[in-house]
């Protein structure tokens, strides 16, 4: 019977399932996976957690959490019998994971799909880089994706990049090209102050974070190829600070040393103000009674944020990581990477 489907009522039919059962449809048939790209999702699922081991011998598993059914599982990444090359992940897209390949020097990237086990290597850059930042754009109502990569230091002469290039993944010709230039200044910053995560905007511009203190945010207006810096609140005093999107603006999640931890969202003038604290109870629960900001990290899409911290472990291949989810309430996980 479903093989007799006409293929755009299956398609619609895809269009409606949650990840995990898009992925295990995707598998059962060439057909089947052929109509699966075609499924554009029409129901809004709770986002599912992706955890990663950053261990330099390959990764080779994921972890992912369900949120419906509030459980765990473990994806393998080399189902087809051979270990994928040493890989860390870079950011999300959609249900895909940016990486980049650990063993390199040059910036050399790939995409993966850990529901299905499938990487695709993204074209050599034009100007050979290493160190730049990433930043990833998927414009609203559009299946498809641009990757930004801005600074960094050439390969060719051992000076800073002053450059900015970008992969659309929509693209008929399918490679990089210069989007412009941008300050010396912003590639020098970007390069030694290794940038955090990436937080692209409802107003087009994509923002980075410096990982050095006092804390810095740096934006690239697409459209107009522009580059301004903007002051991040309480930047010398904050322990630990990320950048998030909340509700298609640019947010900064910190925390102080004994203090408890704050939103701040990103508004006119490049002005910070206050949206969320975290509740006293979350802070107690994840970071204890000295509330130690240092060992926090965290991601974050519209409408939930996620802490975690790693535990550590005795074992030398173990690492134990601590979760705690905000949308409103609280919910804490725990998770073993073998």
């Amino acid at each position: 019977m479903w093989s007799n489907l006409p293929i755009d009522l299956l398609a619609n039919i895809f269009s409606y399932l949650p990840p995990d059962s898009l992925a295990r449809a995707r598998a059962a048939c060439k057909g089947w996976r052929a109509t699966a790209e075609l499924a554009v999702p029409r129901n809004r699922h709770p986002p599912w957690f992706l955890a990663l081991s950053a261990r330099s011998w390959g990764l080779t598993s994921c972890y992912a959490h369900n949120p419906v059914e509030d459980s765990w599982h473990e994806m393998d990444l080399d189902r087809g019998g051979a270990s994928p090359p040493p890989l860390k992940p870079i950011a999300a897209i959609g249900g895909l994971i940016l990486m980049k390949l650990a063993s390199a020097t040059r910036l050399q990237l790939a995409i993966c799909n850990p529901f299905t086990a499938q990487f695709r290597a993204l074209p050599a850059l034009r100007v050979a880089r290493t160190n730049p930042a990433v930043g990833v754009v998927e414009p609203p109502g559009r299946r498809s994706f641009r990757i930004y990569v801005a600074g960094g230091m050439s390969e060719a002469g051992g000076a800073y990049e002053p450059t900015v290039e970008v992969y659309d993944f929509a693209a008929a010709a399918g490679e990089w090209r210069v989007a412009g230039e941008m300050p010396v200044e912003f590639a020098v910053r970007l390069t030694v102050w290794t940038p955090k995560e990436s937080v692209y905007s409802g107003d087009g511009v994509l923002y980075w974070m410096t990982s050095a203190r006092a804390y810095s945010v740096m934006g690239f207006d697409i459209s107009s190829n522009r580059w301004r810096e903007v002051a991040v609140p309480m930047a010398d005093r904050l322990e630990f600070a990320a950048l998030v999107r909340r509700e298609g603006k640019v947010a900064v999640v910190g925390g102080t040393s004994g203090g408890g931890g704050r939103v701040w969202e990103l508004g006119g003038g490049d002005r910070w103000g206050v949206v969320e604290e975290v509740p006293v109870e979350l802070g107690m629960r994840l970071l204890g009674e000295e509330m130690n900001w240092g060992c926090v990290k965290c991601v974050g899409i519209d409408g939930m944020i996620c802490l975690y911290k790693d535990l550590g472990s005795d074992e030398p291949h173990q690492a134990m990581t601590q979760i705690t989810i905000y949308q409103g309430t609280v919910r804490r996980f725990s998770i073993a990477f073998p």
